[in-house]
């Protein structure tokens, strides 16, 4: 998932959110501010709830940061390479660009967001413990109590023996310590997830229509997110078994003469992609330097009265974005590196651009499919 806002860093960790996090923070602050808090404390001005709802919804978004900030902090010190934190519309996400090495670091990566959120529940319930009995005011009490209320949801949903959630890894490690088999392991925690989030989709549509329990449309949007995210994990964990000790170099389609990012959609369809058929090329600028790569299913997304107007370089990826590996890098862990917002690897070796290697081309590969080079 790649930030349309970045934020910085925090402890050398790139911070962003998507557009749709922006959702979330108003939805709190609607809920806080005109429901939650004036049937709690009545009698206040609106302007006052909207701005105690604005703070408790900031803060929130503050307890999902600290708890991807834990996974992302365990994880690097394990040795695994994160590439940032993304808060969106459903939470947060640490994107590691390595599968844990143990089930030990496993277990520890899993653990420690939700420990965090139940620290800050508990942190939040002291506050309101606090104030009240120092005879603050009653609007932040009801705020602090929400928020470790919210702390305590986040925590023990997360705990569900699901993946992706943080108890699906906790399965996920404890089965694989269990037989000595990730694969096993995590076909066994996803089916898991398919089952929880088809669960979770049944309940919120049987509340919003009957009036049934307290489940919603957002109880289903967040178990349709739940299959379909069980079901790539899945994907990747047998892709990965079935990579064995396949190599960069022995997977990636070679790279052809870089394009020309100046050239219009339309030309570069007809000139490049058509006649040789590639899922990806590179592309130069006019002084001969790398402009990234770019895909056909980026150019063809293009609407068709466009194409003459938009350039391939408007639509390519940039060298920032690529999945830089070396040859002779094995590929079983490519596909989780490939999911993180990414969708080409490119191949490098003495200092050079060698090849590139698409999911597609890596999914062809480990089901024995002969890949065409390009020339």
């Amino acid at each position: 998932m790649t930030p349309t806002l970045r934020f910085g860093r925090i402890a050398g960790i790139p911070v962003g959110a998507s557009w749709s996090a922006l959702l979330i923070v108003l939805l709190i602050a609607w809920s806080l501010a005109g429901q939650l808090l004036p049937a709690q404390v009545p009698g206040l001005d609106p302007a006052t709830y909207w701005l105690a709802g604005a703070a408790g919804a900031g803060l929130f978004l503050g307890s999902l940061l600290a708890h991807e900030l834990g996974h992302a902090v365990v994880a690097r010190r394990a040795g695994l390479r994160v590439r940032g934190i993304t808060l969106w519309l459903l939470g947060g996400v640490a994107q590691l660009e390595d599968e844990p090495a143990s089930p030990a670091d496993e277990l520890k990566v899993a653990i420690v967001g939700p420990a965090v959120s139940l620290a800050l529940a508990v942190g939040f319930g002291l506050a309101a413990f606090g104030l009240a009995a120092l005879g603050g005011p009653v609007l932040a009490v009801a705020v602090a109590v929400s928020l470790a209320v919210s702390n305590t949801a986040l925590a023990v949903f997360n705990l569900l023996p699901a993946a992706p959630l943080d108890g699906g890894r906790v399965l996920r490690g404890l089965l694989w310590r269990r037989h000595g088999s990730r694969v096993r392991a995590a076909v066994t925690a996803t089916r898991a997830g398919v089952w929880v989030g088809a669960g979770l989709v049944a309940y919120g549509l049987l509340g919003t229509v009957t009036g049934w329990g307290i489940g919603t449309l957002w109880t289903a949007l967040v178990g349709w997110f739940l299959v379909a995210a069980a079901r790539q994990e899945r994907d990747h964990a047998l892709l990965r078994s079935r990579a064995g000790g396949l190599l960069a170099g022995q997977v990636m389609v070679p790279a052809p003469v870089t394009a020309p990012a100046w050239f219009t959609v339309d030309a570069f369809l007809r000139n490049y992609v058509e006649p040789w058929q590639a899922a990806a090329l590179p592309l130069r600028t006019f002084d001969g330097r790398p402009a990234g790569v770019v895909t056909a299913a980026a150019l063809y997304a293009v609407p068709v009265d466009r194409r003459h107007i938009v350039r391939a370089g408007d639509v390519a990826i940039p060298a920032s974005d690529l999945v830089l590996v070396a040859p002779d890098e094995p590929v079983a862990g490519l596909a989780a590196r490939l999911a993180n917002g990414r969708t080409v690897a490119a191949v490098v070796g003495g200092g050079r651009l060698l090849g590139l290697i698409t999911a597609s081309d890596l999914a062809r590969a480990t089901h024995g499919e002969p890949l065409g080079a390009v020339a």
